[in-house]
């Protein structure tokens, strides 16, 4: 049975790496070759579409502003989901049940229904077309709040207790004790606001007009339709985009994977 197991995983493997061995292995084809199965199994291996994009176009200010905006952005989810979900987690004040169900209610709207309020919002306070746009609308989540409060209600109230008598105050309670402790559960917000702003496509085409703040997934596009179908330059983008995610899941999958078991057992 073990064997079967195992012959099955890796069929399941294979049909998943397939499109991503695929896409790495256009991106460095000649642009004047076809795509085709025979020319991805014979031809020849070049840099040529990685060079032309960094020497056309505007390659180097998309991936800026995608890490920008992601980096800035995964930080402020950080920081502001965790003091969040931490006051609804330990302590006690007057709504707090309706201000929660509120925020997993949030949840339930599709984000097609605030793109044309989101819009007012940003340009009649002047942000339209500018960096604010892209992170001030998504510092917060409700997702990281529920994630990182269920991770909390899972750990003893013990240590902080412990901390109150001994004389800490609430910020150090808070940032040197519960934060380290919550480091699988931030792991996993982290990596999953990182991955939403750094593949984003609608709300930054909708909030931006200029290619001075556009992302990677808005430059792909466009040099989409400047270029037609041309696989290799097409390609080549694409594994620029794939490669930081792969990079961050890599460096935090274990934190991910415990992360993901821990809120589920109780204490």
């Amino acid at each position: 049975m073990n064997i079967v197991k195992y012959i099955l995983l890796c069929f399941i493997l294979v049909i998943m790496i397939f499109p991503l061995a695929w896409m790495f292995r256009v991106s460095f084809m000649p642009a004047n070759i076809d795509a085709s199965f025979e020319n991805i199994l014979s031809g020849e291996f070049v840099l040529a579409s990685y060079l032309d994009l960094f020497r056309s176009g505007n390659m180097f200010i998309y991936l800026f502003n995608s890490f920008f905006v992601g980096i800035i952005v995964t930080l402020g989810n950080i920081l502001f989901c965790f003091m969040v979900g931490y006051a609804f987690s330990r302590y006690r004040f007057v709504g707090k049940d309706i201000w929660f169900y509120s925020t997993i209610f949030v949840l339930m709207l599709p984000a097609h229904v605030v793109i044309i309020p989101l819009y007012l919002m940003i340009y009649k306070a002047g942000m339209y077309d500018t960096y604010w746009a892209l992170i001030l609308p998504f510092l917060v989540n409700p997702i990281g709040i529920f994630l990182v409060k269920q991770y909390i209600d899972s750990l003893p109230p013990s240590m902080e207790e412990a901390a109150r008598i001994d004389g800490a105050g609430e910020l150090t309670i808070l940032f040197r004790i519960v934060m380290p402790l919550c480091k699988p559960a931030l792991a996993v917000l982290a990596i999953q606001s990182f991955m939403t702003n750094w593949n984003s496509f609608l709300f930054p085409l909708i909030l931006t007009s200029s290619e001075s703040v556009r992302t990677l997934p808005i430059g792909l596009a466009l040099y989409q339709g400047h270029q037609a179908i041309d696989w290799p330059h097409l390609m080549a983008g694409s594994s620029l985009a794939v490669l930081p995610i792969l990079v961050v899941f890599l460096f935090f999958q274990r934190h991910i994977v415990s992360g993901i078991t821990a809120g589920a057992i109780k204490q």
